[in-house]
């Protein structure tokens, strides 16, 4: 299941279980919309008594279009909540993360790129391009870690023998510079719908410069890293709607693929833009798919950060950087090892906050503005319903 499209619309219900959010072009409340799920403790609620792998099933329900992402970080915060203080946390294998992240990256570019540019499904068959594609887009079977290797060296190979005709390392090294894709993406538009949705972006999206401020709850130091995620996990405590307005020391910030841990070791005098926050989950794509060893890391920071920290009895924190951002799960146990309160903190509520960057770029547009709105909505990238309202 992939995110629907923004489209047009002139109301929009929001009493529906997974929710949906609406941007309005050129008005100060430019930002409607919520996940009711996430509010109100109803996800504590159900999810209270449940034990194990239940969760993550059920989880995995819920939050459909990042399900292995939940599911894994669920497993994290019960074994944490369940362990003894001071114990080391599980340490998945990061070959499991990868190619699931890699797999939402491709899907979403496949499914919801060219829905967001319909012109493109008119010329030609928008999946023509992934008929041999080793990786689908979806799976019913969770993948060992020898499988994923096996899937990420597949589908390394593929992007370089269908894709960049040469190798995927040589073809990031010279395609980083946010120019540089940019005349790699008008080139390679007439054969390459992925290349195609993104030079049909650019120019629009080299115009757009929300202000960035990253989440930069986690961090290299792992004492500061360790007090600022408990920090955070208290707020999520005292503030009971918290996972669905998220704040962090009293402000907002924007969470995606371009505010990992990792990037803040390269970070440039560049400024970010949607058309950076757009081509930041191809080039993930490619990383992923170029990082052939279970062990490689890019410098001292793994290519997706995750982990968990025991907060109290019971009670744990898990983070998983995903494909949309950083992830972040908060678990209660009662007495018998139930869960007694469950929080879940997405990416979404992070960057559709009605007071965050993406809600003050979608009110400086003029009315009306939906070509604006919709290349911010696809920049940052909701993972439930996202229309655009008419005037």
């Amino acid at each position: 299941m992939t995110a629907p499209a923004p489209a047009t619309a002139t109301a929009a219900p929001w009493d529906t279980l997974n929710g949906q959010y609406q941007l309005c072009p050129g008005t100060p409340r430019s930002i409607v919309g919520q996940r009711p799920v996430l509010g109100a403790g109803r996800l504590g609620r159900l999810l209270r008594g449940q034990r194990g792998e239940q969760v993550g099933r059920t989880l995995s329900s819920v939050f459909t279009l990042c399900a292995h992402a939940h599911r894994g970080t669920a497993e994290l915060a019960l074994a944490v909540a369940q362990g003894e203080a001071g114990a080391a946390p599980p340490s998945p294998p990061p070959l499991l993360l990868w190619v699931e992240t890699a797999r939402d990256h491709l899907r979403s570019i496949a499914l919801d790129w060219p829905q967001r540019l319909p012109s493109l499904s008119a010329d030609r068959p928008a999946l023509e391009w992934l008929r041999d594609c080793p990786l689908p887009l979806a799976t019913a079977t969770r993948l060992d870690a020898a499988a994923a290797g096996a899937a990420l060296d597949a589908l390394r190979l593929w992007l370089e023998q269908r894709v960049f005709q040469q190798s995927a390392s040589s073809w990031l090294s010279a395609h980083r510079d946010p120019d540089a894709l940019a005349h790699w993406c008008h080139a390679q538009a007439a054969r390459l719908p992925p290349a195609h949705c993104l030079a049909s972006w650019q120019p629009m999206a080299h115009a757009l410069r929300p202000e960035m401020r990253g989440l930069n709850v986690l961090d290299e130091d792992a004492a500061l890293q360790r007090a600022q995620l408990r920090q955070l996990a208290q707020t999520l405590v005292d503030q009971p709607d918290f996972a669905q307005q998220p704040t962090w020391l009293g402000q907002c910030f924007e969470n995606g693929p371009w505010t990992r841990l990792r990037h803040r070791q390269t970070q440039t005098a560049t400024p970010h833009s949607a058309w950076t926050r757009l081509s930041t989950r191809w080039l993930e794509l490619i990383e992923i798919a170029a990082a052939s060893a279970p062990t490689q890391s890019l410098g001292r920071v793994a290519l997706l950060a995750t982990g968990a920290m025991k907060l109290g009895p019971g009670q744990a924190l898990a983070w998983c950087e995903m494909a949309r951002g950083l992830l972040l799960h908060w678990v209660q146990l009662d007495a018998q090892g139930a869960v007694q309160d469950y929080q879940v903190v997405a990416p979404t509520e992070w960057n559709f906050h009605p007071d965050g960057a993406l809600a003050r770029a979608v009110a400086a547009l003029p009315a009306g503005d939906t070509l604006g709105a919709s290349t911010l909505a696809a920049a940052f990238d909701p993972c439930v319903l996202c229309t655009i309202k008419q005037v």
